[in-house]
Order: structure tokens, then sequence, then C-alpha cells
């Protein structure tokens, strides 16, 4: 199994940045999928969520408006869009996969090795 976070990189602020994540090894359609974040220091974050057949997408109140989540099942994808970057939106950006098998109580649950993003003039 593997999610691998590509796209970080050193944005100024206002600019823009596209985080993806390609999943392997597992039935990603079947997933929900999320995307947290963990700034220096801090707890990590939930930021946005995107349902298995990515109907729903909801997000955190901090990014809502300007962050836009999407998925690609048909290519084992999930993305981040990040528009008008502040500061306080640099972090470590990890993917998450969460499957729960309500029948068998089993949970199952899959993260990414993150990728940096740093919003900075």
């Amino acid at each position: 199994v593997q999610l691998v976070e590509s796209g970080g990189g050193l944005v100024q602020p206002g600019g823009s940045l596209r985080l993806s994540c390609a999943a392997s090894g597992f039935t990603f359609s079947n997933y929900v999928m999320t995307w947290y974040r963990q700034a220096l220091g801090k707890e990590r974050e939930l930021v946005a969520g995107i349902t298995s057949a990515g109907d729903i997408t909801s997000y955190a109140d901090s990014v809502k408006g300007r962050f836009t989540i999407s998925r690609d099942n048909a290519k084992n994808m999930v993305y981040l869009q990040m528009n008008s970057l502040k500061p306080e939106d640099t972090a470590v950006y990890y993917c998450n996969a969460l499957d729960v098998i309500v029948a068998t109580m089993r949970r199952y649950e899959y993260w990414g090795q993150g990728t940096q993003g740093t919003v900075s003039s």
C-alpha cells in the first residue's frame, strides 16, 4: 500500500499550489480521502475531505473558499488545489485514505509521507 504526495514547494502569498496524491495497493474507489496538514510545533489538522464517489466534499473553515479537493478514481489520484495562499498555510501536507467495514468492525487507514508547502515572500 502506498500514498505518495507531490506538488509541494515555495510560493509567495496570494499564489497557488496543486498537491497530488497517487494511491496504490488498495481499492482506491472504496476509500474516503482526506488532506491533513501539520505546521511546525502544531497538531495535525484536517483540511479537506471527499467521499469515495467524489460527490461530497468538506473543508476546514480556515481554507473554505480557497482550497478545492478532487479525485479521479480511474487514475487512483486525489488532488488539493490551493489558491490565495497565506503564510499560515505553511505546513507539511499529508494524504490520508480511510475505509470502515461496518459488518466486520474493521478500519483500514493509510498515510502518505507528506509534502512541504511553504508560503513566504
